[in-house]
């Protein structure tokens, strides 16, 4: 089965070919980081504009790579949700005018199980039940997977998502977006023991997360407290590269010993990560250092695989085909605030 997927729910436009939920054809992504790199943020207006400008030639870059025609595709997948309103009708539009002149399904799919599923796309037979962690610009959400299409969600960030942290983070550090890789890469100069950051809600029952502390946190450290630096202590680039590295560790040891900590609790032998900030190499050594003596395997995505892409969409389509033949069809509609129901 060729599944064309069609992923517009931020500032990417991606379209890709996936064979029968795992052998990716083609995988084609437009990024707009110089578009809103000037804003330090995404301004929804801009992203939506330039969707319309290059979806259609994205989605036939698609198809040429993968070497068909439209009318070899037997199923049309699309992230209706969650994700900027206008950026995903944008995608579901396309998507629906494919599906109706060729006749075949539509097959709606939720962007943060798609993140899941980039992992499992990048591992065969991942044990299941496995727990579930989704960190991005826009989510960081903890789950318990029974197996593909059926989960319970067991915790999530009570403000803001560890990605949107480093984003901020590397604002507050002087450095440009998109600012979570520049972090890591300042991050690895540093001594990450030099600075001891708030882990919040670590101990804490439940599975809860929060970043807006640790964020504060770093803002005082860099403005000072009680009072703001003069010219004259400024903080070195050594300090800068301490308080990347501080911040990072702290991040990401209340996401691993979550994790770990699920898992134990509901017998998971397996723990998977998706999302943008999957990519980070010091998270990937955390989880392994932390996982490993406990028997916990952790299942990461291919590279390609962790931001926002439309193979992953393709892929977690099949499988949704599979339970329910008849797709979502032209009624589907776009969610901003699609909930997470499985």
């Amino acid at each position: 089965m060729l599944i064309l997927g069609i992923e517009t729910s931020c500032d990417e436009t991606a379209a890709a070919v996936v064979e029968n939920g795992r052998s990716v054809r083609s995988s084609i992504v437009a990024s707009q980081d110089e578009i809103h790199g000037p804003y330090g943020g995404v301004v929804p207006e801009l992203a939506c504009r330039r969707h319309l400008e290059v979806i259609d030639g994205v989605v036939y870059t698609a198809l040429e790579k993968a070497g068909i025609s439209k009318s070899d595709l037997d199923l049309i997948a699309v992230v209706n949700g969650p994700g900027l309103i206008g950026a995903l009708l944008i995608g579901l539009s396309f998507a629906k005018s494919i599906a109706y002149g060729l006749g075949i399904p539509l097959i709606g799919v939720h962007h943060i199980e798609a993140h899941l599923y980039g992992a499992l796309m990048s591992h065969e037979d991942v044990p299941m039940p496995a727990i579930g962690l989704v960190v991005s610009g826009g989510h960081t959400v903890l789950f318990q997977m029974r197996s593909i299409g059926e989960y319970t969600c067991l915790g999530s960030t009570v403000d803001d998502a560890v990605g949107e942290a480093f984003d901020k983070v590397a604002s507050l550090l002087g450095l440009p977006y998109l600012g979570g890789p520049l972090v890591e890469k300042l991050a690895r100069k540093g001594d990450r023991h030099a600075i001891e950051f708030p882990r919040a809600m670590l101990k804490k029952k439940g599975f809860d997360f929060s970043y807006s502390g640790l964020k504060t946190a770093v803002l005082y450290r860099i403005k000072g407290y009680g009072k703001r630096r003069t010219d004259k202590d400024k903080i070195s680039e050594n300090e800068k590269a301490d308080i990347a590295a501080g911040f990072q560790e702290a991040a990401f040891e209340v996401l691993v010993k979550k994790a770990i900590k699920a898992a134990r609790k509901l017998d998971a032998n397996s723990i998977v990560v998706g999302g943008g900030v999957s990519r980070n190499l010091r998270l990937r050594e955390m989880f392994d250092e932390e996982a490993a003596d406990k028997g916990i395997r952790v299942y990461f995505p291919d590279p390609e695989l962790c931001t926002d892409n439309a193979a992953m969409v393709a892929g977690l389509a099949y499988h949704k085909f599979e339970r329910s033949p008849a797709g979502a069809g032209l009624s589907l509609t776009a969610d901003p605030n699609l909930e997470f129901i499985a």
